[in-house]
Parts: C-alpha cells; structure tokens; sequence
C-alpha cells in the first residue's frame, strides 16, 4: 500500500510516496523489509526506544510521538490511536463492511454476546463473534487471547469476517480496549450497556476513570442500548447524546415484570411501547433477567420485532462457562461459573442458593497481579451467601499463591460461614468432590470457560476443571 493512502487521515509527510510492505508496532515479530514500525509507549516498554533499530533492521518509515531526529520518522499526537486508523487503512476499513454490535459492561458481557450471536444467526444472517472465550465466524472458531483484540489483530480479523461474507459482528468491548483506542475508528450499530461494579482498578485506578473509560463507546455508536436499574447506567442515560433506548425491571423502554426464577432459567412479562410478551430464558439467576432484556432490547435497536426475540429466546441453551452444569450422575450438583468479582460471585450464588435444596459450596481463588482490593470483597460476597467456602487459588501468576489467599480471608475471617483453604486449585476440587453431600450444589467461581491456569513466569498450563471434576468423581468409585 502507498504511503499517502496508508496516512492519508493521520498525518501529513514530506517523505516520498513509496510502497509500504508491512505494519507492525511489536518488536518481537519480524517485520517485512519496506515495513512500517508505529512506536508506542506501554507500561513497561517504550516502542521508540527502539525506532533506530527497526530502521537499521529494514523499516521504510517509523511512526512517533516525539520527534527522534530520524530521516524517516512520521510525527503523530497519540501513536498508539494512530496505529488503530494505520490497521484499519491497512485491511481496506473492514469495519465498514460490517455491522457492529457491541456489547460492554462488567458482567454478562459473555452472556449477552453469546446469545445475540445465536438470534441474529437464526434469522438467516452469517456472524461473526469477538469475545473472552473465543472468536468466531460462522461456525469457525478462533483462539482469543483478550477480550478486544489489539488494534492489528482486531482489524485482521475484522477483514477475514467481511471477506467470508459476514453480515454482523457481535463484539465484547473491553475498557482496556475503549481507552487504548483499539476500536477507534469504528462505529457500532448499537451499543449495549450491562452493568459497572468493582473489576479492573488495577488498570483504572478508580470507579470514576473506569465509568468514564466505558462511556467511550457511546461516543462510537449510532444507538445506545443501557440497563437503567443500575445508577451508573442511569448517569450513562442522562449524559449521552446518542440515540437510545433503556432496559430494567421498571422506569425503562423495556420493563420485566412477572419475574419467576428456578434452577432451570427464568422466565418473565416484557413490555415495550405497551405491548407485552412472555420470555423464557434458559439460564437462571435474577442478573440474567436483566441480560436477556438487554439482549431483547438490543434486538429491537437493530430493528427486529420484540415478541420474535423472545420466541427465539425459548430455543437458547446456555453458555459455556457461565451457570453451567457439569453433569455427575451423583446426588450433588457441580456448577461452573465465570463470576470473579464480588458482584458476580453475589449473584450467581444468591440465584443458586434461591432454588437449591442442599448446601451452597462455593469454590474460588483471586488472581494474581491483579486488583487486590477486590479480594476481600470477593470472599465477602462468597461468604454471605454459601454455606461452606473453599478458598483457593485462580491464576496466581506472579504472586504467592498463599500469600493472595492471605488477602482474601480479610473478608471472611469475621464471618460464620465455615470455610477451607486449600491453595492448589486441582486439591481443592477434589476435596470439594470429596466431601459432597446429598444435594449439595458446588459452584466453581472464576473459571468459567477457561481451560488453563496462568502461574509465575507467564507459565500456561492445561486446566480444565470439567475434567478436573471427572477425575475427583472417578477416584469416589
């Protein structure tokens, strides 16, 4: 691609309009002599510390923030928003042969995607997902590694679903990825709104910066879609200026009402412009009535009748990962959930423990080089609504896996709930399994669909604790 086209909305050069091979802001991955090195600058490691070299190494042109007094340096304000448009010229804007749906939120953003993705696919339309566990086009799936891709992998893949004929792409958008400006550039269909609670401030620093990092999307949108039961989605709906629409249990454009709840889903009354329709949804828990209203209310954003959501909602089976069964054939129940903050942990297990007939065991473990200060909330939050805890590890990385767990008790030292610390993950499932009573239900916090654990070093190992849990029920026998 020339050098003018590939710039042409980002800067302005005098360099000569020579033919550029190849884009890349990762020194770790070789890049095509006549290639483009874009200099950005991370926590621990500053691209233009390396632009000298990568000019040395066969780079035609590199792209800073600063001017480095290099023959062949394009000067931007923000390089790292520059290398967003750069990726998007790059694949030709794939984004614009798409329709986006995005979908941002603390929790249920999984949830919400997942089944959207199923709706649209039903109505006869090709699909393509982007999300934590996965992404896919069609019925292909692909190997994520967070939830918005990095700008270069974001818009490759952006092309790859345009190019296989995809009419929507169904996307989680991160606030790592708002704020990095990863999505830059983009403009969604709709953008949903599930709910903000304490998760990330690692990153952020404070709620406040994490609000105003999700309030990014809305600025990316042609219509808004919020959850206005919950106060930040509430100040959302005030500030904005897009179009939008709102969902929750009342005081919104789509209400539930009716509310019944069973260990089997949920099911309720939901009225939009004063019609109503009954809505059966497969997957339990109260904060599931409100990811199936938000998916209804997105659907009717985009434009598709309400009461044909909801009869398709009837045919939707569940989600990896997220309230899922892991079958035993004993006289207790394993559940699988993604839940890692003390919101999520709160919910899944009050919607558990609302229908269980036997004990609420909670399994969980908080990961490492991560916020800390959600640790004790989260054991808070296990011990104020199970009956026995287990507490463990996660994704330790590079901490100390006892010395997390250390944290954590903080919040459930002062309680009742009797609890056990048993720091490898994989002991402490079987000694869950182990210890089962009649009607027991086991929860698996923090998973979810994973199937691996982080540990020091960066070190991926297999984990996949529906298996784990075969191997705890195989020794019983």
């Amino acid at each position: 691609m020339k050098l003018s086209k590939l710039i042409e909305n980002i800067a302005v050069t005098t360099l000569p309009n020579i033919e550029i091979t190849d884009i890349s802001s990762d020194t770790r991955k070789p890049l095509k002599e006549g290639g483009m090195f874009v200099c950005i600058k991370g926590n621990t490691f500053d691209g233009h510390d390396s632009a000298e070299k990568m000019l040395q190494s066969g780079a035609a042109v590199v792209v800073v923030e600063r001017d480095l007094g290099l023959k062949n340096q394009i000067i931007v304000p923000d390089s790292r928003r520059a290398f967003t448009k750069l990726c998007a010229a790059w694949f030709s804007h794939p984004e614009r042969e798409l329709k986006l749906v995005g979908v941002t939120g603390t929790n249920g953003k999984t949830t919400t995607t997942t089944v959207l993705k199923s709706l649209l696919t039903k109505m006869g339309y090709k699909v393509g997902l982007i999300g934590t566990c996965q992404n896919e086009i069609g019925d292909e799936i692909y190997h994520t590694e967070r939830t918005t891709p990095e700008a270069y992998d974001l818009f490759e893949l952006f092309r790859n679903m345009a190019d296989k004929k995809c009419d929507y792409c169904v996307m989680e958008v991160s606030s790592q990825g708002l704020e990095q400006g990863r999505v830059d550039g983009c403009m969604f269909e709709t953008a949903t709104f599930t709910n903000l609670t304490q998760d990330h401030l690692d990153v952020h620093g404070t709620m406040e910066n994490y609000y105003g990092a999700k309030k990014i999307i809305f600025s990316l949108c042609k219509k808004a879609v919020i959850n206005t039961d919950t106060d930040y989605g509430r100040r959302y709906f005030s500030e904005i200026d897009c179009e939008k629409i709102s969902f929750g249990e009342k005081n919104a454009d789509l209400t539930a009402s009716d509310i019944k709840l069973s260990a089997n889903g949920v099911s309720y009354t939901c009225t939009a412009d004063n019609e109503s329709c009954k809505v059966d949804f497969a997957m339990p828990g109260d904060f599931n009535v409100s990811n199936s209203l938000g998916v209804i209310a997105t659907m009717k954003a985009l434009g598709f009748d309400t009461k044909k959501t909801a009869g398709l909602l009837r045919e939707f089976g569940g989600v990896r990962g997220r309230a899922e069964v892991v079958e035993t054939g004993r006289d207790f129940t394993v559940i699988c959930d993604y839940a890692h903050t003390p919101d999520a942990i709160e919910n899944i297990l009050s919607a558990i423990k609302s229908s269980a007939d036997g004990r609420v065991v909670c399994l969980f473990g908080c990961g490492g080089n991560r916020d800390a200060r959600k640790r004790p909330l989260m054991a808070k939050a296990a011990a104020d609504n199970a009956d026995f805890v287990i507490v463990t590890s996660d994704n330790p990385r590079n901490e100390d896996p006892e010395a997390i767990i250390k944290d954590v008790l903080e919040g459930i030292k002062d309680t009742k709930t009797p609890y056990v610390t048993i720091a490898d993950r994989r002991e402490a499932i079987h000694w869950a399994v182990k210890n089962a009573q009649p009607k027991d239900v086991i929860v698996l916090c923090g998973k979810g669909h994973e199937d691996y654990q982080i540990l020091a070093g960066g070190v991926k190992i297999h984990f996949d604790e529906r298996e784990v849990v075969m191997e705890a029920l195989s020794e019983l026998e």
